[in-house]
């Protein structure tokens, strides 16, 4: 779909949603990022002579969503009822014929997503002092949202073998995988009761203003699952952007757990946050995988695809350095 065409289909329906038949969109343009959706920055101009400031976040290849948008939106929804910031959804809708993809539309927060900004940046050294804790308490706001609340989320209940299945296409057996799928098995933690699990929770995945954070982003792999998955994969590594600190490059350890256990989240385990680094670093190497195979096999030839893929490789380093980490505490 052009953007002109693009244009005109998203003021006919924002206008629809809004009662607005004058709305104008005098400004509509793609944003950079994303290795598969697509996220668009417009102003809509009302008839009032109010312009609001919006997000649009597409799907086009269809493919990237594991809930679906509806289940999203309502994800966002009781976040925010939890006292997790979130943005305001005006629109959204799961059929592909309104936009040429489904879609989320949603107000714009002011905010950087960029992580090597957020970690480098003097505007946000006040931010990244509170960060940590601030995602301790948001992940115990996110863990205290009733299942019921939202339904159709997936059920998560064997980690292990759901990583057996995403390397299972692959004929080459990496030894550093290997031993970390091993690894796994051997240190499963004790099985707890599934809560509602974002999935995605990192830097990245965060609007972050000079005070902390501002909103949580990209709930499209939310699901029921183990709680201490949300605070192992924003430890992970890969989601520090050579910043500093183990918790996504900006805290520590203590201060994340110690905001989680503050706002109710209960006691955190760190050799079970451990567990799920190594589980979250495997998680990213198959991935990375994945989207190199996508590039080399030509069916998505994007640079997002051939700089993830190539990736894979630093995993194979994190999950040695993670076991390593392990035995120390064992010696």
């Amino acid at each position: 779909m052009s953007n002109d065409a693009l244009r005109e289909r998203l003021r006919d329906a924002l206008a629809d949603a809004l009662g607005d038949p004058g709305l104008a969109i005098p400004e509509l343009r793609q944003l950079t990022g994303g290795a598969s959706k697509q996220t668009w920055y417009l102003e809509a101009a009302l008839s009032g002579g109010v312009t609001r400031r919006l997000i649009l976040r597409r799907d086009p290849l269809g493919e990237g969503n594991k809930v679906p948008f509806g289940t999203e939106v309502a994800l966002l929804r009781a976040a925010a009822a939890a006292g997790v910031p979130e943005p305001e959804v005006l629109l959204f809708s799961d059929d592909a014929e309104l936009l040429g993809a489904p879609f989320i539309l949603m107000e714009h927060l002011e905010g950087e997503t960029l992580a090597v900004r957020i970690l480098r940046e003097e505007r946000f050294a006040a931010a990244r002092e509170v960060m940590a804790r601030q995602c301790g308490r948001i992940l115990a706001a996110i863990h205290a949202i009733p299942a019921e609340e939202i339904p159709g989320l997936p059920e998560f209940d064997e980690p292990v073998g759901h990583l057996r299945s995403l390397f299972a296409p692959f004929e080459e057996r990496i030894p550093a995988f290997e031993l970390g799928l091993r690894w796994l098995e051997a240190n499963r933690p004790p099985a707890v009761p599934p809560v509602t699990v974002h999935g995605d929770f990192r830097n990245g995945n965060l609007i972050v203003g000079p005070q902390g954070i501002v909103a949580v982003l990209d709930w499209e792999l939310a699901h029921h699952g183990a709680p201490m998955q949300d605070l192992g994969y924003l430890c992970a590594r890969v989601w520090r952007f050579g910043g500093p600190g183990p918790v996504g490059g900006f805290g520590s350890y203590e201060d994340l757990f110690a905001g989680y256990e503050d706002a109710g989240g209960g006691k955190v385990d760190p050799d079970v946050v451990l567990w799920w680094e190594v589980w979250s670093t495997l998680h990213w190497g198959s991935s990375a995988l994945h989207m190199g195979r996508r590039y080399l096999s030509g069916a998505l030839p994007t640079v997002e695809m051939a700089a993830i893929g190539r990736r894979a490789r630093e995993q194979e380093y994190d999950t040695l350095l993670l076991i390593e980490r392990h035995l120390g505490r064992l010696a």
